[in-house]
């Protein structure tokens, strides 16, 4: 009973936000299938590493003295000390991938340049709102709409809000369906909604489908050496997709890996949403970055894709702009649904698909080039 009563007493306010917080977390993901692989293990983490007097994250035992706890080896083994989860989850990523649409319509990769603008956008409101630049640049990197990327730049640039950053980055990610629609129909109106695309693919060889992930590894490593590591490994995981030889092993990146990876990462970020660094004020402010990042990112696409369209004949349906932030596949899904309800007869699909591969390439070279330029603007 004196234990019952120690760990009872020794809960604070802080605390119970972050309970609170898991809870929100978990139903988002059950409720409203958000993110479920991800937002379950985050939310359930948090709750673990905020009850007091357990040994999660570390524990002093009679006669040994200080010893880590399960979640925080985790941490220092999979994100603090090398990063290798969100690297090996780039595996998997990139053997889900098929580039097929945008190999076959390059111009997409333009509208994969155009929504990153949020992440530098995020960037200066960062800086401007009294964040140092290795700070700044951390909560930048949300508007990649890339929660692993968000994770690693952030542990690289040894951000002390990475905990807020991934809460961030993956929540938005979950709210994409309905983030992104409110932001689209403010930039558009209803007869750009209702542009139709024809699609007609040009056939895209094994050749080209095998050289692509070889050659965007190249091109990465000479722009942005530091995007290597990023780019690198989400290229071999397609390249265990294309490669026609190594079915089982890119089966098991699709699903057993990146699974896995998936689930170990909800659990391991929670290290860093203890209550007492978690709950502060400048969570709050960079989740409200983090969304402006995101809501910025379609705003960019949309008007990129107007902005074409006044040196065009055949008319890009703006809305296609938007799905060139990296949240894969959702946007492109929610750019076909909104075309839907402008045009019940509109399919938007590949085309959306295409400039949401082509965010998933520009995320982590985003990201390889704020790991390049901000040591460089520190020294």
């Amino acid at each position: 009973m004196s234990f019952l009563l120690e760990g009872f007493g020794a809960v604070t306010w802080k605390q119970l936000v972050m309970y609170a917080v898991g809870i929100a977390l978990i139903y988002l993901s059950v409720k409203k299938k958000y993110e479920p692989s991800l937002l379950l293990p985050m939310g359930f983490g948090a709750i673990l590493v905020n009850l007091p007097l357990t040994g999660v994250l570390n524990q002093t035992v009679e006669g040994i003295g200080e010893v880590s706890g399960i979640i925080e080896w985790l941490y220092n083994v999979g994100i603090g000390a090398s990063e290798a989860m969100p690297l090996l989850l780039f595996i998997g990523i990139g053997a889900m991938i098929d580039f097929g649409p945008l190999l076959s319509n390059p111009k997409m990769f333009l509208f994969g340049a155009a929504a990153q603008f949020g992440i530098f956008f995020a960037v200066i409101i960062a800086v401007l709102l009294g964040f140092d630049l290795k700070d700044a640049a951390s909560i930048g990197i949300i508007g990649a709409a890339d929660g692993p990327t968000s994770i690693l730049v952030s542990q690289v640039l040894k951000s002390n809000y990475t905990g807020a950053i991934a809460v961030a980055a993956y929540s938005y990610m979950a709210l994409v369906p309905i983030i992104q629609p409110a932001a689209v129909k403010a930039v558009t109106t209803k007869k750009e909604r209702q542009i139709r695309m024809e699609y007609s693919p040009a056939k895209v060889s094994r050749f080209l489908r095998i050289s692509f992930p070889v050659t965007v590894t190249f091109i990465s490593g000479f722009i942005a050496p530091s995007s290597v590591a990023l780019v690198g490994f989400l290229m071999f995981g397609n390249l265990l997709r294309e490669c026609g030889v190594l079915d089982s092993l890119a089966e098991s990146a699709q699903r057993v890996l990146a699974n896995l990876i998936t689930l170990l990462l909800g659990l391991t970020v929670s290290f860093s949403m203890v209550a007492e660094n978690f709950v502060t004020l400048e969570t709050l402010i960079i989740m409200g970055i983090g969304l402006l990042a995101f809501i910025f990112d379609s705003i960019a696409g949309v008007l990129f894709a107007k902005f074409l369209n006044l040196f065009t004949k055949n008319k890009i349906n703006p809305m296609v702009g938007a799905a060139g932030i990296s949240a894969f596949p959702m946007s492109a899904r929610v750019i076909q649904k909104l075309g839907q309800e402008a045009d019940p007869q509109n399919f938007l699909l590949m085309h959306a698909v295409g400039a949401n591969v082509s965010g998933q390439i520009a995320s982590v070279l985003a990201g390889g080039i704020i790991l390049d330029l901000i040591p460089e603007m520190i020294k």
